[in-house]
């Protein structure tokens, strides 16, 4: 009796053992597809002024898809670069594309188009713009940029004299900023006041890609820590007893 219930502990310890290096395995996996997913996609980025306040603010660590420019839509927020400008990466917000009429202001808002654009994440009680944009139609294939703290921000709007009229390439963008990983803000809202005018771009695979790597360092730990918590359970079940005495 007792060797049939030491055959079934082993067969259950080789199982659980099996199970234990599958789980592992496939946490590494996971791990490490989504770190390298992640390193692919994604680059980095310390933005060091308040231009993009409250949304981004100095210091802050973003997160940026890198994305074909083409690809970029009215309200997302992006990393470029522009000679004129100083040609070091910078932070701003897409408010209009190549063949949109863009001013400021009415009602305190910016137009695009002949639209109000409700801009959601501009500081509270702050009108769109405080010296105002004349009617610029932006050229094909560029872009017009604007910092949501709208008082101090170095955008399209102090190139306004210049070829293009403050506008940049398209070319010139390196990345689509999908979220503040430090403090850890999160996902950027939606530009829901864009929606007028057209489709929004939809954000990266960063939550499939955290997912991933929060699924495979959780399957790491529990395959990890089987063994140990298997070898102290079993050593429990095989206390020995006294025997029982007979006559």
């Amino acid at each position: 009796m007792s060797g049939t219930t030491g055959r079934t502990d082993e067969g259950r310890g080789r199982l659980g053992s099996k199970l234990s290096g599958l789980a592992v395995a496939l946490g590494c996996v996971l791990f490490l597809g989504g770190f390298l997913w992640g390193a692919v996609v994604y680059q980095p980025y310390t933005v060091p002024t308040d231009s993009m306040s409250p949304t981004i603010t100095s210091g802050d660590r973003i997160l940026a898809q890198r994305v074909d420019g083409a690809d970029i839509q009215r309200g997302d927020v992006v990393v470029f670069r522009e000679e004129a400008w100083g040609n070091s990466p910078m932070v701003k917000r897409v408010v209009a594309v190549g063949g949109d009429t863009v001013a400021c202001c009415t009602d305190g808002k910016l137009t695009v188009n002949g639209k109000k654009i409700d801009e959601a994440y501009l500081p509270k009680g702050q009108d769109a713009e405080l010296t105002g944009i004349p009617e610029i139609t932006v050229p094909k294939g560029r872009l017009f940029l604007l910092g949501d703290e709208r008082s101090g921000s170095l955008d399209s709007t102090a190139h306004l004299t210049e070829a293009g009229q403050g506008t940049v390439p398209r070319g010139n963008v390196d990345a689509r900023v999908d979220a503040v990983v430090w403090p850890m803000d999160g996902m950027l809202a939606r530009p829901t006041g864009f929606e007028k005018l057209g489709a929004l771009s939809s954000p990266g695979p960063l939550r499939l890609i955290t997912a991933a790597l929060v699924t495979g360092m959780l399957l790491v730990l529990l395959g990890a820590a089987y063994g140990p918590v298997a070898k102290r359970l079993g050593g429990r079940d095989r206390t020995p007893t006294e025997p029982a005495r007979v006559g």
